[in-house]
């Protein structure tokens, strides 16, 4: 079940500008939140999300 909340980083700052997640069973999907509910959402398999942050974690 997907989760109806948006989570933002604690990092965001006081501008709010960041990347949200919302968890699922099966996914996990991700936003700007700039946008919010206009912004276009990546849906990602846990694995898929997994590799992606550990390649933004290399950079």
């Amino acid at each position: 079940m997907l989760s109806r909340n948006w989570k933002k980083s604690t990092r965001s700052g006081s501008q709010g500008n960041c990347v949200e997640l919302r968890l699922g069973d099966e996914s996990v999907q991700v936003r700007d939140s700039k946008l919010g509910d206009a912004s276009p959402i990546l849906s990602l398999d846990p694995a898929s999300y997994a590799m992606l942050i550990e390649d933004l974690k290399r950079r």
